[in-house]
């Protein structure tokens, strides 16, 4: 995924106010944007609370339940890189319609799910649709808000709506579950995504990069194949042990297809992701800690769900509302971050954001009987706005320094760090808490190889970046 300057676009698109005043029009186009990362991020929290009954319903083991979120993530984080290309080569707004649409469509097929397998499929065709939308759509926001006060405006908005996303689907998600049944959040999915689209193609602006001819082939099929067959391999061994051989031959797939994108990237003239680049510390250790960051939270989030409805015997909807708190908190931290970086910088926010997180989420670890709630809420919601202060201080670090024509470049590292995290922390742990004969004892071990990974992290972070204490 690329973003280019305003005389880099082709086709027409709405006027650029001269000051931060957003028209009519340009709220109208935001509103669009917004809602589709909003839709996107609502399909990564909504179902989580619905696990259990899911699971019962559609005949789903407990070992399984995790595949509910993978199916999604997978494609999700996989195709990313090669669907941002492709769009900045034949179209932005195209593609994100095409999205739409396909996520609209396995949305409704998840909802009238028969089976395990069919519920899978739609989830994991949500993922694909979902690959087509958060890169087209951030692209379209970017190339249609010129960079100054208006494009920092539209993207604060975007930001603290993904933040609101996840807070409202993980509430909606247990009134949802608890009034209509778990089969009313993937509806309203796909009532989202017919909205969407249907205000989208008279407000968009159509857009590409001129004078890009060839799409990274080579470098699309060995990136696209590598991560998902390494995702698989490790989602599989979470279940059943490395001892399958298709699970040897998954991982020994993955390992190869990305050593041989490492060397196709090195040698194409239009690269998906610039190995230069990667050699800048800010970005190699910015990503690092962006990837453990979103993976240890997204972990944290699938088995403290578990937990609070199958050891503490909360209801989907009081397990909303301890999600919800959660989300409220993130947002209040995104409001304050900025500050903190500034006061501190990026670097050592992230270095000290990721230590934070590792704290709190130990103190998960004590969760039990009697407060278990409280104890479960207040320490979640305080590893959030942890969590949010390393999201945006990895961000900063990864862009920082960056010559203008290479940020494109480095924004389509961010996003993919953001989507593959969120795809590997489930298979990685999440699973380890299911597979046991003890899911209490389960998620206890997870949380306090989340916590040891985190700080594990910050330290190596620190010392990657040199951050150094202020005398």
């Amino acid at each position: 995924m690329t973003i280019d300057t305003p005389a880099e676009i082709t086709g027409s698109r709405p006027p650029a106010p001269s000051d931060s005043r957003l028209t009519g029009r340009t709220r109208l186009v935001l509103f669009v944007l917004c809602a589709a990362q909003f839709m996107v991020a609502l399909d990564f929290s909504v179902l989580n609370v619905a696990l259990p009954v899911l699971g019962e319903d559609l005949g789903l083991s407990r070992s399984a339940l995790q595949w509910a979120i993978t199916a999604f993530a997978l494609p999700s984080g996989g195709f990313l890189l090669l669907f941002g290309r492709i769009a900045d080569l034949y179209g932005r707004k195209r593609l994100f319609l095409t999205g739409l649409a396909l996520f609209g469509s396995a949305s409704l097929l998840a909802t009238l799910a028969w089976d395990p397998a069919s519920f899978l499929t739609g989830r994991a065709l949500q993922g694909l649709g979902a690959a087509v939308i958060v890169p087209t759509g951030m692209s379209l926001l970017t190339t249609t808000f010129p960079e100054g006060p208006l494009r920092d405006k539209a993207l604060g908005i975007s930001g603290t709506l993904l933040s609101l996303g996840f807070t409202v689907g993980m509430v909606l998600g247990g009134v949802m579950t608890d009034t209509l049944g778990w089969r009313s959040t993937m509806g309203l999915l796909a009532v989202a995504a017919v909205v969407v689209l249907v205000l989208a193609p008279g407000l968009l602006p159509e857009s590409r990069t001129p004078g890009r001819t060839r799409l990274d082939v080579p470098g699309a099929v060995t990136v696209t194949g590598g991560l998902l067959a390494l995702i698989y391999s490790l989602s599989t061994a979470a279940q059943r042990g490395f001892g399958g051989p298709d699970v040897l031959g998954s991982l020994a797939a993955g390992l190869a297809l990305l050593a041989a994108f490492a060397v196709v990237e090195s040698r194409s003239a239009s690269p998906l992701v610039s190995l230069p680049m990667l050699k800048r510390s800010t970005v190699a250790w910015g990503n690092i800690g962006g990837l453990v960051t979103f993976s240890m939270m997204s972990t944290v989030v699938f088995v403290l769900t578990l937990h609070l409805q199958e050891t503490l015997h909360l209801s989907s909807f009081r397990t909303g509302l301890v999600f919800g708190v959660q989300g409220v908190a993130s947002v209040v931290a995104g409001s304050y971050a900025p500050r903190v970086i500034g006061r501190f910088g990026a670097r050592r926010t992230l270095v000290g954001s990721l230590l934070g997180q590792g704290a709190l989420t130990s103190v998960l670890v004590t969760v039990g009987s009697g407060s278990g709630a409280l104890v479960a809420t207040v320490a979640v919601s305080l590893a959030s706005m942890f969590h949010l202060g390393a999201i945006i201080a990895y961000g900063l670090t990864v862009t920082s320094g960056v010559p203008d024509e290479e940020q494109g470049l480095a924004t389509g590292l961010v996003t993919t760090t953001q989507q593959v995290g969120l795809t590997v922390g489930i298979p990685l742990l999440g699973v380890l808490a299911t597979t046991g004969a003890s899911l209490s004892d389960g998620v206890r071990t997870v949380l306090v190889i989340d916590a040891v990974i985190l700080v594990s992290a910050a330290v190596l972070v620190g010392f990657g970046l040199r951050v150094r204490a202020r005398a």
